[in-house]
């Protein structure tokens, strides 16, 4: 496929409640959008980055410069097998920026799919024709407003529920929402917000039965999670420290957890996404399927990423209607009566982008070569 046009739209997409975090409170999504022309078929990615640097290094900004500035221009009129070739060549060219390059990289991916009309899922390797979805809820102004959250999402079918936590929100806010729902699969996310002075309180967890509990400590810090989880019966499972390949492996090896949760937009890409999967499935490890409020574009990539065997655990890719009053994208994202959400089965990513709605809520455009 030769890459003949790229197109990138930054558009401002509002929540339908704030999500907080242990790391801040988000309102309304800035989403960078990309899109490649190629043959007269055009592929969808979406950049994960978020407005500041607090999940993440990468920004909207950093991603948006490195996008023009790098990576645009090692793709623009090339030509390439496919679309793991594209990712390789990104992957040579430009060292980090993992975020941005997804975004290319996912697009092309879109497009190959395209282009040999099939639907992402197949071209990926999936084999599900739908996908066992939960909810992430985040840190509520008081208690009473997350266990009227939990029964919500619990009443309308979600598999899973997964709760934001940090310290200070934590253990009694657990054993109130166990205690009211004993037999509720039930997780927690801590995004780093812990030290390795912290086991004592951690290993409280024990006793809520959890799924799991998701990355408690530093990114780079595999060493406290493998000390924590030979601590705890709980399974400790990975997110921002699995970052390459490479990198799971080394924390398979030192033991850091029993579950890994694949996000392909923060990894760089399904390529590198689908790599971490094969790697856990070789040594026996369960992986499933993270969000990063994605619109709808975003949304289609992981469901189609989240039908690989491997995927174990119900994903954070729920129903569009949990963050969105509008999403971007045709059919917009349901939940089914039996907590999955279905597999498109159109070419690529299956679902139409609204165009004209992007451009009702776009900041910022920009074409490559420019028109």
């Amino acid at each position: 496929m030769r890459i003949d046009r790229i197109e990138l739209q930054i558009i401002r997409l509002p929540l339908r409640e704030p999500f907080r975090i242990s790391s801040g409170t988000a309102h309304r999504r800035r989403i960078l959008l990309l899109k490649l022309d190629a043959q007269g078929l055009r592929g969808y990615g979406e950049c994960v980055a978020e407005n500041e640097p607090y999940y993440s290094a990468e920004t909207v900004t950093t991603a948006r410069y490195v996008l023009e500035c790098f990576l645009i221009p090692a793709v623009i009129g090339r030509e390439f097998a496919d679309a793991g070739a594209l990712a390789r060549a990104l992957e040579t060219r430009v060292r980090g920026h993992a975020m941005a390059k997804a975004a290319v990289e996912m697009a092309a991916w879109d497009l190959e799919a395209k282009l040999r009309d099939l639907p992402l899922a197949r071209l990926l390797g999936g084999t599900r024709a739908a996908v066992p979805v939960g909810v992430s809820l985040g840190i509520q102004p008081a208690l009473a407003d997350l266990l009227e959250r939990v029964q919500r999402y619990r009443a309308q079918g979600y598999r899973r529920i997964k709760l934001k936590i940090a310290p200070g929100w934590d253990v009694e806010v657990l054993r109130c929402v166990r205690e009211r729902f004993p037999e509720l699969p039930l997780t927690a996310d801590a995004n780093a917000a812990y030290d390795a002075s912290e086991h004592a309180r951690l290993k409280q967890l024990d006793e809520f039965g959890l799924l799991m509990l998701e990355q408690p400590f530093a990114a780079d810090d595999l060493l406290a999670h493998a000390r924590l989880q030979a601590e705890l019966s709980t399974a400790v499972c990975l997110d921002e420290s699995i970052t390459s390949r490479a990198r799971c492996a080394e924390a398979l090896h030192l033991k850091s957890c029993r579950v890994v949760n694949i996000k392909p937009g923060r990894l760089g890409g399904h390529a590198a996404a689908r790599a971490v999967h094969d790697l856990c499935q070789e040594a026996g490890v369960p992986v499933w399927c993270g969000g990063m409020l994605e619109s709808g574009i975003g949304r289609a990539h992981n469901v189609a990423l989240a039908s690989l065997a491997n995927f174990r655990y119900p994903g954070d890719i729920s129903a569009s209607d949990r963050y969105w009053e509008r999403d971007v994208v045709d059919p917009p994202f349901a939940l089914r009566a039996d907590g999955t959400l279905a597999v498109p089965t159109g070419p690529g990513i299956g679902v139409r982008v609204d165009e004209d709605f992007l451009a009702a809520i776009q900041e910022e455009r920009a074409s490559f070569p420019p028109i």
